[in-house]
């Protein structure tokens, strides 16, 4: 596995191992998490090959950065090429507040002091915001980032969840790395306008719910309940007969995974990683099992055949339910 094959994020941006982590899990949102067998797993990716680990600053307010802070002291810092959002703001109880994204350029540098801090590093290789704020420019916001990117602590400008004319409002200011945006057998909607605007414009993409939160792994029952720390129990492709029509796609998945000798979340990561070369998956594994199945996606060739038969199985816009929630997806550039 140390020899997994490399991607770069776009014309500007880095090189990065063809799967990378989302770590966003091992500290919020999905539950409990086992904190040191998530420390294992981060190691575990990076032996393997994996470079790329996504994280938030608001990932578990600040604990998610501080996990993978530990972990980064006890390798070389050029082993990893970090991806950290900005915007989203807490509350103490574990909440979000309701406020619109924090993204302002004064908003830039102090959020990037904090990340620097806690991640134990003098420089991110990726800094973007989570999401825009309506109110406030994305020149402003990415503006503020080139002149970070200009004093060295950042290396690459990237951004999250925008639309293709954001994107384009955002590269007349400074080079973009790649969107990172929600993408996967079910979540088709980057394929109309913003993936033709990111190979126009020579800028990468990576992916983030390439599982669509779990529902394409191929380990999810009907009966699973979640608790109230768990964000999906709020999802609406989770609940009720939502929940039933994408079972059966993944039913219909894992009868073509089967036939390829593959596991369903497999043929899902595979399936995204084969629409682009400049297209990272990112896999949301907390345990060592869980990214060893993911990793080996990246064997698995999908020939034209397959492609279609995958196709056939989960057409596009056969996903039954919004990704998000209402109020949620009414804050997204993405959807507009």
């Amino acid at each position: 596995m140390t020899g997994l094959r490399r991607r770069r994020l776009g014309v500007s941006g880095p090189e990065v191992s063809i799967i990378g982590l989302g770590a966003m899990g091992m500290s919020d949102l999905y539950g409990p998490a086992d904190e040191a067998e998530s420390r294992a797993t981060l190691h575990a990716a990076i032996d393997a090959g994996v470079n790329l680990i996504d994280t938030a600053d608001f990932y578990g307010s600040g604990h998610n950065e501080l996990l993978i802070g530990q972990v980064l002291r006890e390798r070389r810092r050029d082993e990893v090429v970090l991806s950290v959002k900005f915007g989203a703001r807490r509350t103490p109880d574990g909440g979000f507040q309701a406020a619109p994204y924090d993204v302002s350029a004064a908003a830039v540098k102090d959020r990037l002091a904090y990340s620097l801090r806690r991640l134990g590093t003098d420089h991110i290789d990726i800094y973007r915001p989570s999401r825009l704020n309506p109110q406030v420019p994305i020149e402003e916001t990415v503006g503020a980032l080139l002149d970070m990117q200009q004093a060295g602590y950042i290396r690459h400008i990237g951004l999250s969840e925008v639309s293709a004319d954001s994107i384009r409002r955002a590269a007349a200011v400074a080079p973009i790395s790649d969107v990172q945006i929600e993408y996967s057998l079910l979540s088709r909607g980057p394929e109309a306008t913003i993936l033709p605007a990111l190979r126009e414009l020579g800028i990468g993409l990576t992916a983030y719910g390439v599982l669509s939160r779990g529902l394409l792994s191929g380990h999810w029952s009907a009966d699973r309940e979640l608790t109230g720390t768990d964000f999906r129990a709020n999802s609406p492709r989770f609940q009720g007969e939502h929940l039933a029509a994408n079972l059966r796609l993944v039913d219909a998945l894992g009868r073509v995974a089967q036939r390829l000798g593959a596991t369903t979340s497999q043929v899902a990561t595979a399936w995204v990683a084969a629409q682009g070369e400049q297209i990272v998956p990112l896999v949301g594994a907390r345990r060592r099992d869980r990214l060893t199945e993911s990793l080996a996606a990246v064997d698995l060739m999908l020939d034209q055949d397959a492609l279609d038969e995958i196709e056939r199985a989960v057409p596009a816009g056969a996903a039954s339910g919004q990704r998000y929630a209402t109020a949620m997806m009414a804050a997204l550039d993405s959807e507009k």
